[in-house]
């Protein structure tokens, strides 16, 4: 297992990370421990839920793993978020001071322990101010509850407006930031990605595979069935099989996929997983697997290492659409400059 730096401080996480998701949902509490108990065994160290997940259930299945494994709790970073709604009044939701205060108090009482490594903000919140959100958490690292903090699912000027107001007001700075990424998914390189560089801020990139698209385990113009995310709704979220289905883009990154997998006897799983994790500033990998098998797969791909031209090929093939302006070519040309000078 590879590790890295949370972003550009100095805790240490596992470049694969284990989402929990699943956890309460598509995995049950004995499967979930099971997972948790190979993900530990292969090196892993970095383990992230949410309030959400199965409405607290995933951060109690994580929790009487943790109890039950005291010594994994001293090793693991434990990562949680909070934001979406947890009840039906209007301040059970949102990342107002009101909110953070209640819902960190029920993540710790649910993961049964005194502190969390990373909490993060699981959305923006257009009714609360930055500003209130940012000395809630620096109240909270100041009292030792939390170690770090981080957002998901900000845009790229949300983010640079967080990172800068904290610096202004001299608390403590965002450690990361949990996007989208995948090379079915790859828009945040437009904004994000430039913006948490200059932020200092690791990736922690969710759904790598493209909700299971780039597992390889889908046909072009065959309706998924069985026991699958697609096969079980195939109008799940951003996912949904008639839109992507319908892009030739879809089926032509699928397929060198496939290609750069079978070149290397791997799985096209351990392709996709290993293009996100070397992409630049990507700190860990978020896993979603629902089964010990999924997970087993998945791992592998902390062992293998692409050559510069199959990165290149899948860069290429993925590259984002985008309109002329303001981030085509040309547009993009205007943005950078010969250090030499010169027409």
């Amino acid at each position: 297992m590879e590790y890295r730096n949370l972003g550009t401080n100095g805790a240490v996480v596992s470049a694969l990370a284990l989402g929990t998701m699943t956890f309460g949902a598509e995995a049950d509490e004995a499967t979930s421990h099971a997972i948790l108990d190979d993900y530990a065994a292969g090196g892993g160290n970095f383990i992230d839920t949410a309030d959400v997940y199965s409405s607290g259930t995933s951060e109690e299945i994580v929790g009487k793993w943790l109890a039950a494994n005291p010594a994994q709790r001293e090793q693991m970073v434990v990562a949680t978020k909070a934001r979406f709604p947890m009840g039906q009044g209007p301040n059970d939701l949102g990342t107002s001071r009101r909110h953070l205060r209640t819902a960190l108090d029920a993540s710790l009482r649910r993961l049964g322990t005194d502190h969390i490594d990373l909490y993060q903000m699981h959305a923006w919140d257009p009714l609360t101010p930055i500003e209130e959100t940012l000395r809630f958490l620096d109240d909270a690292v100041s009292a030792g509850k939390i170690g770090y903090y981080g957002f998901s699912n900000f845009l790229g000027w949300q983010l640079t407006k967080a990172a800068y107001e904290a610096r202004a007001h001299g608390w403590a700075a965002p450690a990361t930031l949990q996007p989208q990424y995948s090379l079915l998914v790859r828009g945040i390189e437009l904004e994000i990605v430039p913006a948490a560089l200059d932020a200092g801020m690791g990736l922690l990139p969710w759904s790598p595979l493209g909700g299971g698209w780039l597992s390889g385990k889908y046909q072009r113009d065959t309706l998924p069935s069985g026991a699958t995310r697609l096969g079980e709704n195939p109008q799940r979220g951003m996912e949904a099989w008639d839109t992507r289905n319908a892009a030739s883009r879809t089926w032509d990154i699928i397929d060198a996929v496939r290609e750069v997998a079978d070149s290397n006897g791997v799985s096209s799983a351990q392709v996709a997983l290993r293009w996100v994790a070397d992409q630049p500033a990507v700190t860990s990998v978020i896993l979603g697997a629902r089964t010990r098998e999924q997970l087993a797969d998945n791992l592998k791909a902390a062992e293998l290492r692409l050559a510069p031209e199959e990165l290149q090929r899948l860069t290429e093939i993925s590259a984002p659409q985008v309109e002329v302006y303001p981030y085509g070519p040309k547009a993009v040309q205007q943005r950078s400059r010969k250090i030499e000078g010169g027409r």
